[in-house]
């Protein structure tokens, strides 16, 4: 089964900032929206 959320990004100075709203606690972080979508999927995993 397949589940779908939400990603936000944000984007600071250095970082990309990713998190899940319906998943409290569930955030990433990288250099690229490429790696901080990973880190996010690796939190919700």
């Amino acid at each position: 089964m397949r589940n779908e959320f939400t990603a936000v990004i944000e984007h600071d100075e250095i970082w990309y900032i990713a998190y899940c709203p319906e998943i409290p606690g569930a955030n990433g972080q990288g250099k690229t929206i490429d790696e901080a979508k990973e880190s996010l999927a690796d939190a919700i995993v």
